[in-house]
């Protein structure tokens, strides 16, 4: 047998006395040590347990695969690292401790009590990885993902558990494996002397069967440094992937392995267990092979949807500069608010709508006019007209300013969850316009309702026909270039509307608050299912991808390819441009196979028997509900046959 191989089977049996040691119950972990092992300082990577470094492409040996996951890793092109937006990205949580270089660990101190408050775990060209120890809480599920994530840790005895959720999708490892952006990462780091090892978990139960484990071991030492080659391409919009069965480099490695089965180098969680020995002798069918896997012991349909929580509330998330994200009722809705007054992108479904005007008030009253101390004395302070006043006494007798009332309100697209409040917003709303000799005149005490010209002609209707809203919850300005200015800076910054033809809908609009940098996306952006493609209103696949690459022009990264602008969809969680890339990258994924399928000549049945969205179904994908996997994939399929 080769040695390499005995190496990692030799590494496996360590595994799995590891992860025997791992899950020992809490009441049988040793008492919190006095004073923990200190884990800082320089340390050199030693071994992980394979010992081959860098697994070649194809090799899933010991990851606990479901169908998603090997679908995913098949099809994911290491040349997709070209891409503008992947550039710059650092390694995927789950490879951080196997890249090149070593790592730094620093603590951070109360300066009084001299508890640890937090480690940061530094690793070469990567980001600062914060690990809380002041025991606070995980943020909620809409809050951005990264690709350090967010993690707390404690103490078990001498070891340190680290519990990181809120990561990014990335690489499980090089050489084609993938995370899902659900996944949690469990990290049991232990000094012995001079080693340090490092066990870690990976529950993704989008793509895998049961968790995955795996070890690493550095060694204490004040070395570093290396580099590496960054990919660069010519067609920033370009998506490097391989079609479902054309990556023939997957079995490659295996012409000098000719020794080793090709079945469980495709992965899988019954190749992780003995049993599996069975079928490889023919003595048992793979398929009908019971093996006692471990369950994930998280909901992926439950995390999905506490991105976008459907209870009934109205909940606040302050974003940028004057944005704020109101997550309503499973509807996102994004307000500027500052002292020119409110603009809302959306209003929510109906049933919400008093909920969410009370909200938005009160933020006004919070952020807009909040009462101030006096911090000056006497008739001299600045500002103080005509000398004679005492703004002690003003600050004393008097109550704050009102806020400004609601100036705008700007559809992104003619659905109920985004017009449903428009009536009563707007009518609660004051729009002055310029009158005579500069005084402000208002036409109506409404708000202006701003919208693509496609949007108001499917909410009106012509003379003596049924309107599908009524008259005041009617866009009043409508635009019908490729972009709208509001014809003034509002709350200190510009505020542009891009329309994004052909997308969802045909009046599809984007919203670009640019001192902010904030984009409200509207539908053409989801955290929580495929886009809902509306072929009878104009809508099609290419417009949608073609709306993301637009939002990815306009938006910057503020470093590593996350934070910087910051994206708000119309459900799911606050985002960046590296978890829209890889909602796009998604998108084109899926479209290229289907289209691929259509110029086979395969009907629309045969296209849904394929699964062509098979790897992100558990992510993206439903099968109940108002926007099912298979009316995405109908839409997709005859949006391509009709060139949309």
């Amino acid at each position: 047998m080769n040695n390499l191989y005995r190496t990692r089977i030799a590494g496996v049996s360590l595994l799995l006395v590891t992860v025997i040691l791992v899950c020992i119950p809490t009441y049988a972990q040793p008492a919190r040590p006095q004073n923990p092992p200190d884990i800082t300082g320089e340390w050199r990577q030693e071994s992980d347990e394979s010992g081959l470094g860098q697994p070649p492409l194809g090799d899933y040996l010991g990851i606990p695969f479901n169908e998603a996951g090997r679908m995913r890793a098949d099809t994911t092109a290491e040349s997709i690292w070209g891409t503008p937006e992947y550039q710059c990205r650092p390694h995927s949580a789950p490879h951080q401790w196997r890249g090149l270089g070593g790592a730094r660990i620093l603590k951070e101190q109360d300066p009084q009590t001299r508890e640890v408050k937090a480690y940061h775990i530094q690793f070469m060209r990567s980001l600062d990885w914060p690990i809380y120890m002041d025991g606070r809480p995980h943020p909620p599920a809409y809050a951005p993902h990264t690709w350090s994530g967010f993690s707390t840790g404690e103490w078990v005895g001498n070891t340190l558990k680290v519990t990181t959720t809120h990561l990014k999708d990335g690489y499980l490892r090089r050489g084609g494996p993938q995370t899902s952006d659900m996944y949690t990462m469990t990290d049991y780091m232990t000094r012995h002397g001079d080693i340090l090892t490092i066990n870690t978990v990976i529950d993704d139960s989008i793509y895998m069967d049961e968790p995955f484990v795996q070890s690493i071991t550095y060694v204490y030492d004040t070395t570093a440094g290396s580099a590496f080659a960054e990919n660069g391409g010519t067609d920033r919009h370009h998506v490097p992937h391989f079609l479902p069965g054309q990556n023939t480099a997957l079995s490659d490695w295996l012409k000098n392995q000719d020794w080793i089965p090709v079945e469980p180098t495709r992965g899988g969680v019954k190749t992780l267990y003995p049993e599996y020995r069975a079928a490889l002798n023919g003595s048992a069918n793979a398929t009908n092979l019971k093996v006692p896997s471990s369950r994930s012991a998280f909901s992926p349909d439950k995390s999905i949807a506490d991105q976008s929580p459907r209870d009934g509330e109205v909940h606040i998330l302050p974003v940028q500069g004057n944005i704020y994200m109101l997550v309503a009722d499973g509807t996102n809705i994004t307000a500027s608010v500052g002292p020119q007054g409110v603009l809302v992108v959306n209003t929510g479904s109906a049933p919400i709508t008093d909920k969410l005007q009370a909200t938005v008030n009160q933020l006004a009253n919070a952020v807009a006019a909040a009462p101030t101390t006096n911090n000056c004395f006497g008739p001299n302070c600045p500002g103080v007209a005509f000398g004679w006043s005492s703004p002690f006494i003003n600050t004393i007798i008097s109550s704050p300013t009102p806020p400004k009332p609601l100036r705008y309100i700007i559809n992104t697209s003619d659905a109920p969850d985004h017009i449903g409040g428009n009536e009563k917003f707007a009518t609660s709303g004051f729009f002055p316009r310029g009158g005579g000799l500069g005084a402000a005149t208002g036409v109506g005490r409404t708000a202006s309702v701003v919208a693509h010209e496609n949007v108001l002609n499917r909410m009106s209707a012509p003379a003596g026909k049924q309107a599908a809203a009524p008259e005041r919850a009617w866009p009043t300005d409508t635009y019908f270039d490729e972009f709208y200015k509001l014809p003034e800076y509002f709350n200190g910054e510009a505020v542009i509307v891009y329309h994004e033809p052909a997308a969802n809908t045909d009046g599809d609009s984007i919203v670009f608050f640019r001192h902010s940098e904030i984009i409200s996306a509207g539908n053409i952006y989801s955290t929580v299912s495929y886009p809902t493609i509306d072929l009878a209103k104009g809508g099609g696949i290419q417009g949608v991808v073609k709306g993301l690459n637009h939002i990815l022009d306009l938006a910057v990264a503020e470093y590593r390819s996350q934070g910087g602008t910051w994206i708000i969809p119309s459900h799911g969680r606050l985002s960046d441009t590296g978890d829209v890339a890889s909602y796009r990258n998604m998108l084109v994924m899926i479209r290229d196979r289907i289209q691929d399928m259509i110029n086979k000549g395969m009907t629309l049945d045969q296209v849904r028997a394929a699964r062509p969205t098979l790897d992100f179904d558990g992510r993206y994908g439903s099968n109940t509900g108002s926007w099912t996997t298979n009316m995405f994939v109908e839409a997709v399929y005859r949006s391509l046959k009709e060139k949309k």
